[in-house]
């Protein structure tokens, strides 16, 4: 929305000695104006790979380090980055609907098992999945509509 928020970072990795850490847990983010983030790493170390992870990113976003503070301008918002920030929302709520899918399917074999090891009645088995089946309707339809929703915020100037 062309607005500073921290969130923007939480689904960058830092690789800090070796293990994929979040963002937030080398550092303080924070948004000192509307138009730019800030990174304080409390391991001066880390800046380095902090920078490299955020240029990594896919956000479009160039980190300036000034060796004590890395200050992350968060650019105006053209119709082409618009249209790039969109296709990045579906992508995430695609692959989001996907781990619903493979959460219902592995608790639907799951059932299945269970029916097999005689846990279950046949007439049980299919109660139970109409109701998984339910849910992972209900939470793909709430991915939808936060896609719209943030559609529309983002291509709203």
């Amino acid at each position: 929305t062309g607005k500073a928020t921290t969130n923007l970072l939480d689904g960058i990795k830092v690789d800090y000695y070796g293990t994929m850490t979040p963002i937030s847990q080398v550092g303080n983010l924070s948004t000192p104006d509307i138009h730019t983030i800030s990174v304080q790493c409390w391991d001066k170390t880390a800046m380095p790979a902090v920078e490299k992870a955020i240029l990594n990113s896919n956000l479009g976003l160039n980190p300036i380090n000034d060796g004590n503070v890395i200050r992350i301008p968060i650019p105006t918002l053209n119709e082409e980055r618009r249209k790039e920030l969109v296709k990045l929302v579906k992508k995430y709520a695609e692959d989001g609907k996907i781990a619903i899918r493979n959460v219902r399917r592995d608790e639907i074999e799951r059932l299945k098992k269970a029916e097999k090891d005689e846990h279950f009645s046949e007439d049980e088995r299919k109660h139970a999945e109409g109701e998984i089946q339910k849910l992972t309707d209900k939470h793909i339809k709430e991915i939808d509509l936060l896609v719209v929703q943030k559609e529309k915020e983002i291509m709203e100037v």
